[in-house]
């Protein structure tokens, strides 16, 4: 990755970070996942990015699909987001969202928890 893409991808990971503290403001604590998902989709599309959700991605085995990944969130093609409600971040999530980043050729993920009044999230880089 090149310096102007690398620049862009944080660009953009500042401003769902952004995107995210803005919905934990405004919503608060106590939604379901889907309900925050929502929101930030709605939020990031305000903010002129493009956002899809539940976006699939096979998992493949020895070249045939054994599987599906559904991205909560992928911005601007290049970045995922996972949404959580939970109480803190494990090292499962982290494994999660790296075999998701390999799944999606995509390099950078970020978990975004709003589960208690302080929104948390976590950057994960894969290669």
């Amino acid at each position: 990755m090149d310096a102007n893409a690398h620049e862009e991808l944080d660009q953009i990971a500042h401003a769902v970070i952004g995107a995210a503290f803005e919905v934990s403001n405004t919503l608060g604590t106590g939604f379901f996942e889907k309900v925050y998902e929502r929101a930030l989709s709605k939020e990031l599309t305000a903010r002129d990015l493009e956002v899809r959700s539940q976006v699939a991605y096979a998992i493949a085995y020895k070249g045939q699909c054994v599987g599906e990944y559904f991205a909560d969130l992928l911005v601007e093609n290049r970045l995922l987001v996972e949404v959580k409600c939970m109480e803190r971040f494990a090292n499962e999530h982290v494994a999660q969202c790296i075999n998701y980043l390999k799944a999606s050729g995509l390099r950078l993920a970020i978990h975004i928890n709003f589960q208690k009044p302080r929104l948390d999230w976590k950057r994960i880089i894969y290669g």
